[in-house]
């Protein structure tokens, strides 16, 4: 039985405060290689959710370099997971920029480009969006800083996980001979 429980911003955002400028060693680093961004964000969004979708191609985890799922790296795969996860792990939507809230994610995208990088948002300065990043490595950069054509804006709205059902007890003391 799926169970949601709370997105924990306050620890995505803690964590991103922590590791916005340093690697965590648990997880490598993409930034030579493509970057780092959605990999620093979806280790964040992981801090604050605790859960994972060991979904094969389609899932949301990082085992190791070569065992991770192409959501846990990819700015198009992540979306496509978060916005259309109905499994374990955190899901979300694409909402407008004066909907999200510390923890939510934003993608930034070019003509000709597409969507090439995802934020964390981690404050708010008045009417501007604070955010943390990697490849680029920021911390409280505010959005508007950013060149870029197009954003899409992503609220974390749970996470689901896998829970035992309740009622598997019933059998046991139904299925008895009374006295």
């Amino acid at each position: 039985m799926l169970v949601i429980k709370p997105y924990r911003r306050e620890n995505a955002v803690r964590y991103a405060r922590k590791f916005a400028f340093a690697q965590n060693p648990y997880f490598a680093s993409f930034a030579g290689i493509g970057g780092n961004c959605t990999n620093f964000v979806s280790q964040s969004i992981f801090a604050g959710s605790c859960q994972m979708n060991y979904t094969p191609t389609f899932g949301w985890y990082y085992i190791s370099l070569d065992q991770r799922s192409p959501s846990w790296t990819g700015v198009e795969f992540f979306y496509n997971f978060i916005t259309q996860n109905k499994g374990v792990g955190p899901f979300g939507r694409e909402v407008t920029l004066d909907e999200l809230e510390v923890g939510d994610v934003i993608q930034l995208g070019r003509n000709g480009v597409g969507y090439y990088h995802t934020l964390l948002v981690v404050g708010f300065d008045g009417q501007d969006t604070l955010i943390a990043a990697q490849t680029d490595d920021a911390l409280d950069r505010p959005l508007a800083t950013y060149t870029n054509d197009y954003a899409r804006y992503i609220k974390i709205d749970g996470v689901r996980f896998e829970m035992a059902d309740d009622f598997s007890c019933f059998e046991k003391v139904y299925d008895v001979d009374p006295i």
